[in-house]
């Protein structure tokens, strides 16, 4: 056999090897789906079972004790927390199954050589490996139960307070009208409170400006709310030249940043955080410096940080590079650049 001969071998042993693995990827996240289809079913009978028990109470409003609706309400939005995570988880998963039948079914074609990962790579994201799935799939749990106990107690919990605050108001009004009028003033305050919480809210699950206006306005504009939440002093520094990449390139970029900026909020107690976003003809490199405690970055790279594995699996599937610069006492820097696909 000659050397040709041994290499396209050795080629369709690779092809073959990652047809199984793919097809075995793709049995275990269609039972993924159907599970996670069966608790949907489940959930959804729920929602409609409390939405009913709400609608009879709001019937007999007038009747019905302040404790009894608050608990009404605390029901009912508990339901819809956990119908809207497990709907988020669902389509995930099969937007995941989307993309391991479109690189299978690029392995399958003739004369597929061991590049076949790069095909799968340009379908927005590459193949993921089954551990990668999983890591994945964590990582997007994790997120929604923050932003579901952050739901809970916040704007959930001030939507109870609206109810009582409103039905006290109600009881005033013929008894106490400079009374009810003070309780409507502290009840419109709470409101727009809240109202600017659930924009937050909206903003980190997806700010639509990263569609409308790109990558560069939309981290601009969150540095700007993050120093108005965190108080710490965030710079940003934007260099090369300013345009739209890939919606995927922009999404797994802003998504890093989040990442990075909440890890250095949460864990680092630092006071000032330095962002670094160089936008090169071939690549684009961001930076993220804190003063922080830092951390032994060996322990971390090889530990349970979700977000920083994903991060560094994202930036490696595109071609990109990840490194982290840290040890305790010394601040963190965390960098990573990927190809700089133009829109």
């Amino acid at each position: 056999m000659t050397m040709d001969e041994e290499k396209v071998a050795d080629e369709g042993l690779n092809v073959q090897s990652e047809l199984e693995e793919t097809q075995r990827s793709l049995r275990e996240i269609k039972l993924m789906i159907e599970q996670s289809q069966v608790e949907l079913t489940k959930l959804t009978q729920r929602n409609a079972a409390i939405t009913a028990h709400l609608q009879q109470v709001q019937t007999k409003i007038a009747q019905t004790p302040p404790e009894e609706i608050r608990m009404a309400y605390d029901s009912a939005l508990d339901a819809q927390q956990r119908l809207f995570v497990m709907r988020g988880q669902l389509e995930k998963l099969q937007s995941e199954k989307t993309h391991l039948e479109k690189y299978k079914t690029s392995l399958e074609r003739p004369g597929v050589s061991s590049a076949a990962p790069a095909s799968g790579a340009a379908l927005g994201g590459g193949k993921p490996s089954s551990s990668g799935i999983e890591m994945i799939v964590n990582a997007q749990e994790a997120e929604r139960q923050r932003l579901s106990r952050q739901m809970h107690d916040g704007p959930a919990q001030a939507m109870s307070n609206f109810i009582l605050q409103t039905e006290i108001a109600m009881r005033l009004l013929d008894v106490d009208p400079a009374q009810a009028k003070e309780e409507l003033g502290s009840l419109k305050t709470s409101a727009m409170g809240t109202f600017q919480k659930v924009r937050n809210f909206i903003f980190e699950l997806r700010p639509m400006m990263l569609d409308d206006l790109g990558l560069v306005p939309t981290v601009r504009k969150y540095v700007e709310a993050f120093k108005e939440q965190t108080n710490l002093d965030v710079t940003l520094t934007v260099t090369g030249n300013e345009r739209r990449f890939e919606t995927y390139l922009e999404v797994m970029i802003f998504r890093a940043v989040q990442e990075l900026m909440g890890n250095a909020a949460r864990h680092s107690q630092a006071s000032t955080l330095k962002i670094y976003l160089d936008l090169g003809n071939d690549l684009v490199r961001v930076s993220v410096d804190d003063n922080g405690k830092g951390f032994d970055s060996d322990v971390v790279q090889g530990g349970n940080s979700l977000g920083l594995k994903l991060i560094r699996e994202r930036a490696e599937m595109l071609g990109g590079l990840f490194e982290i610069d840290s040890a305790p006492g010394k601040g963190a820097r965390v960098v990573f650049s990927v190809p700089a696909h133009a829109a």
